[in-house]
């Protein structure tokens, strides 16, 4: 398997820290290293373009995750960049544009992970209340509900906005709250409905609650000019790529595994019967003949119905040895299984003289 195993804690890393912490007063930190916000968008936009171009099997919510880390971070640079208010402006919208699909794309995304699934009108009506929000986000500079007051200020040569909040600011952080009780419980239900392959994914789910909570505080707490959440998003979207990959080759081995289970069955059930063609007889006979006398044992055992323990006392011999006699009797006689080695026998030597003679 190619994926690393990725934790799902890194997945609840970036979901908690969105929830609890994105794009809270966009503009309000102030952007010291304007050339690092340069560097996380152009990063983001290569990574955008990178899935576009290099995954081949996509998925919708992982685009449109990708695409709002790249639309987030973009945001955030000409934001600092900015000197006029409406292009501050306009950038505050830019981030706000990539904000609203965030918690959307990811809650998508981490029921998809737990093998939970929406309704179908439920999708569309979380994109419309996406854009709702975004466009009262999008207001400020034309009416005055969600920032009363705005203002351009200039921090360690760094553009910011300084704003006075409107009496529909709270509407953002309802928007938040609601995305982050879906996901405690989408967490919940996963963990007691065991949706979860590996027990350390549970526990890793609980440490990354704690850890994200700790952070959210601290955040609060300390004053940071520079916006750790655009470093945080493209670590996490990475993680997150990474657990999907992995868990696309897991489904693809157990889907292998299946198939190859299949497949051997399905001679068990049909084999009886059947006609066996010229060229299956002829190598069968000529493997016959290639059997050594232990091996021959074995397969006349086996045509006389004896069973597996009745073989071992009959031979004296130990379990694994058998493997070893039945693994080169099925390549001799070029058979994959005992029963089709038995009735193919039983067939070829029906209208022959006594076992193992050529006819």
């Amino acid at each position: 398997m190619k994926a690393k195993r990725m934790s799902l804690s890194a997945l609840f890393l970036f979901c908690f820290s969105f929830l609890l912490t994105a794009c809270d007063k966009v503009g309000e930190k102030s952007a010291s290293l304007t050339v690092m916000y340069g560097v996380m968008a152009v990063l983001s936009l290569l990574l955008f373009a990178g899935y576009c171009f290099c995954i081949k099997e996509k998925e919708r919510w992982f685009f449109v995750l990708f695409a709002s880390v790249a639309v987030v971070n973009s945001g955030y640079f000409a934001l600092a960049v900015s000197q006029t208010l409406e292009a501050a402006l306009w950038a505050n919208r830019v981030s706000y544009l990539g904000s609203v699909f965030l918690p959307l794309s990811m809650l998508m995304i981490l029921l998809k992970t737990t093998r939970l699934s929406l309704p179908k009108p439920i999708p569309p009506l979380l994109v419309a209340a996406a854009l709702l929000v975004f466009l009262v986000t999008a207001s400020p500079g034309i009416l005055t509900i969600y920032y009363q007051e705005v203002s351009l200020i200039s921090i360690n040569g760094a553009s910011a906005l300084e704003k006075v909040y409107g009496p529909w600011h709270g509407l953002y952080l309802v928007y938040l709250l609601v995305y982050f009780s879906s996901i405690i419980g989408v967490v919940v239900h996963a963990i007691v409905g065991k949706k979860l392959d590996r027990v350390h994914h549970v526990l890793m789910l609980s440490a990354a609650v704690a850890v994200n909570l700790g952070v959210w505080f601290i955040e609060q707490l300390i004053r940071i000019d520079f916006e750790i959440l655009s470093v945080s998003y493209i670590i996490s979207e990475l993680f997150l790529l990474g657990l999907d990959r992995m868990m696309r080759e897991n489904e693809k081995l157990k889907a292998m595994v299946s198939e190859q289970m299949q497949t051997e069955a399905e001679p068990k059930e049909s084999e009886a019967g059947q006609t066996v063609s010229e060229t299956q007889a002829e190598l069968f006979e000529v493997g016959l003949k290639k059997l050594t006398p232990t091996e021959r044992m074995v397969f006349d055992a086996y045509l006389e119905g004896k069973g597996t323990k009745e073989v071992l006392s009959l031979l004296d011999i130990k379990e694994n040895t058998l493997k070893f006699h039945n693994k080169n009797l099925y390549g001799k006689l070029g058979v994959s299984s005992r029963k089709q080695l038995v009735e193919i026998g039983r067939q070829l030597l029906q209208t022959s003289v006594p076992a193992g003679t050529k006819k």
